[in-house]
């Protein structure tokens, strides 16, 4: 199995292009995105071609490969607009090891739900992988809105990696999770 995790569009059509792109370069099983798909929020500027309809077409073109979980930004009518569900959270397991997908700002690094092995969100638009605790505590970054000087940023899981790529698809870090 191969996915491709995604967080923090925030409305950029332009990166919402890049994620179509990255799509069919890697050629994942399903797309995970981490919520906060169209709106920009109202602590971050407008996003780079800002337009939330054009990215809801761009994701809805890929429905049948989307896995999505709601963020904080992410409201009832976000759904109205995507032809998929939008989840709390995701519960995969991959590998024989319990994953944990979820936006981050409820759970997270400093909140870790119960019964994981790998906690994978977003949220914070710093892309990292940690371990604390015995948990892989993996944040994706933001594709569209990095902070902290770190990279545009994605995650790869394939059956024993998780890759942390930048969009010019170079490998920030990555970690073997069997």
């Amino acid at each position: 199995m191969k996915l491709f995790v995604v967080s923090d569009i925030h409305g950029s059509k332009y990166y919402a292009e890049k994620i179509k792109e990255i799509y069919h370069r890697e050629k994942p099983d399903k797309i995970i995105l981490l919520g906060d798909l169209y709106y920009h929020g109202p602590r971050n500027p407008l996003t780079k071609e800002y337009n939330p309809m054009e990215v809801s077409q761009i994701l809805n073109s890929l429905k049948d490969n989307i896995l999505c979980v709601r963020g904080n930004c992410d409201a009832e009518v976000d759904e109205m607009i995507s032809d998929f569900h939008f989840e709390d959270s995701i519960r995969l397991d991959i590998g024989g090891k319990k994953f944990f997908f979820t936006h981050g700002h409820k759970y997270n690094m400093d909140n870790i739900p119960a019964d994981v092995d790998v906690l994978i969100y977003g949220h914070f638009h710093t892309g990292f992988i940690k371990e604390k605790d015995g948990v892989l505590c993996i944040n994706a970054g933001s594709i569209t809105l990095p902070k902290e000087n770190t990279p545009n940023s994605y995650l790869i899981i394939n059956d024993s990696e998780i890759i942390l790529m930048d969009i010019d698809n170079h490998v920030i870090d990555k970690v073997n999770y069997l």
